[in-house]
């Protein structure tokens, strides 16, 4: 069965306490066996933090609550667990507010929000939520989110990185569910710093491929570097995606709901000829399948595959498989690549963001003398 909820991080512990839970990327949503066992499993872990809505489930069965069969049933009969509003406010979140993460969820997905943008937002909405405790989200004033935002920043010590995203995640709800128009034109975003990509070198790359045993794993690790792909953008590419007449990959709806083509490496079709003969993965499906039938690969999985094989080749740089893309970027600037073609490459909106690889690129620091070594020390 399947269980969907507006994302927090309190409640998203609880869920995944669940014996035999496992996450469904087509669903975007967990699933349990269809067993007693299981449920009862699943009320007992979010009890302390969320109320569940079986009325779909007793609809389907025709029993008493919290009872459940064997019998196999589709995901839109299955319960849905409610958060905010519900049986019991989440962890902390005040009643007068219970109704704001599920508007909040409601308009994104509305909106078309990316399953990651809805995370994000949720999760920084429940924090928000949960420091005002009795007091009303709805009404709450400019000049008090000024000192909320204040507090977090000096006393909390949340980066700017991470204050974005929660002046992001409030904006949306004040402006776009509230309807409250400019109501963020007076609140200032904090500078985020400069921070350089991590990348590997060309040398760390190739023990990290010579390091992964498992052919499945060595090509989408190759695959990462080889098109700088985002790990998301591996895991759930289709087979009909490669092109081996013109030689290229058609990466559909990524990052920012956008089609991009990437070149396909020579190298990388003589290995994925090889993982398709030894595999079979299918020509309708995804091209690197997870456990689960008709479920890609998990990002998850694959980060922690790149953690062992780095550790396996004695590499110490910290690094996941987004460092791969950036690997791909810097390299291809080091030889000389013209970088609004990497921006391209890259899917990059900004031109700025790609321009970052400026920073790190050692093609005209190799031309550089030193004034030490000018000086006549001898």
């Amino acid at each position: 069965m399947a269980v969907h909820f507006p994302y927090t991080a309190v409640l998203q512990r609880a869920v995944r306490k669940t014996r035999n839970i496992r996450w469904g990327q087509s669903g975007k949503c967990w699933y349990i066996p269809f067993e007693k066992e299981y449920y009862d499993d699943l009320l007992r872990n979010v009890k302390p933090v969320a109320g569940i809505d079986n009325s779909a489930l007793k609809q389907y069965n025709g029993k008493k609550e919290n009872t459940a069969t064997a019998s196999p049933v589709g995901r839109a009969l299955l319960p849905q667990l409610k958060t905010a509003g519900s049986l019991k406010a989440i962890a902390g979140i005040h009643p007068v507010n219970g109704h704001v993460l599920q508007a909040v969820h409601q308009m994104l997905v509305l909106k078309a929000y990316s399953s990651s943008t809805i995370k994000t937002y949720t999760n920084e909405m429940s924090q928000f939520l949960q420091a005002l405790k009795a007091e009303v989200a709805d009404t709450f004033p400019v000049n008090r989110i000024k000192a909320y935002l204040q507090y977090c920043f000096a006393q909390l010590k949340l980066s700017e990185n991470t204050l974005h995203g929660r002046i992001s995640a409030l904006k949306f709800y004040y402006e776009n569910v509230l309807k409250k128009e400019k109501f963020f034109l007076e609140i200032p975003r904090p500078k985020k710093p400069l921070l350089l990509p991590h990348f590997f070198n060309q040398d760390e790359i190739a023990n990290i491929i010579k390091a992964t045993g498992n052919l499945k794993h060595k090509v989408m690790l190759m695959l990462a570097y080889s098109a700088g792909l985002r790990v998301s953008e591996v895991v759930t590419l289709k087979t009909s995606a490669v092109d081996s007449r013109r030689m290229c990959i058609f990466i559909s709806r990524a990052k920012g709901k956008k089609d991009r083509i990437v070149p396909l490496s020579p190298v990388i079709l003589v290995m994925l000829r090889e993982y398709w003969n030894a595999y079979h993965p299918g020509k309708d499906g995804y091209l690197f399948p997870g456990q689960i039938k008709g479920e890609p690969y998990s990002t998850r999985s694959l980060q922690m595959v790149l953690m062992a094989v780095k550790k396996k080749a004695g590499i110490m740089k910290s690094g996941s498989i987004h460092a791969l893309r950036h690997s791909f970027a810097t390299h291809l600037l080091d030889k000389g690549t013209d970088v609004t073609m990497i921006m391209k490459l890259l899917g990059h909106n900004d031109i700025k963001t790609t321009l970052r690889y400026l920073h790190v690129t050692n093609r005209d620091m190799l031309q550089i003398i030193s004034p030490l070594d000018d000086l006549k020390l001898d």
